[in-house]
C-alpha cells in the first residue's frame, strides 16, 4: 500500500526529469506552440463545462 501512494507522489525531480525528456523529444521551439494549444483547450474545456451547466439549470425553470 505505501509503495503505491510513493508512485503518486511527484516532487520537483520528477517534474524536472518530465520536463527534460519533453525538451528533448518535442524540441526548444514547439514547447510555447504546445503550451499555448494546452491552453486553449482548456479555456474551450471550461466554457463547453459552463455552457452545458446553464442549459442544465435552465431545463430545471
Amino acid at each position: 500500500m505505501i509503495l503505491s501512494n510513493m508512485f503518486l507522489a511527484i516532487g520537483p525531480g520528477q517534474i524536472a526529469l518530465i520536463a527534460v525528456v519533453l525538451l528533448i523529444m518535442v524540441g526548444g521551439k514547439k514547447i510555447p506552440e504546445l503550451m499555448k494549444g494546452l491552453g486553449t483547450g482548456i479555456k474551450e474545456f471550461k466554457k463547453g463545462v459552463k455552457e452545458e451547466e446553464s442549459k442544465e439549470i435552465k431545463k430545471e425553470d
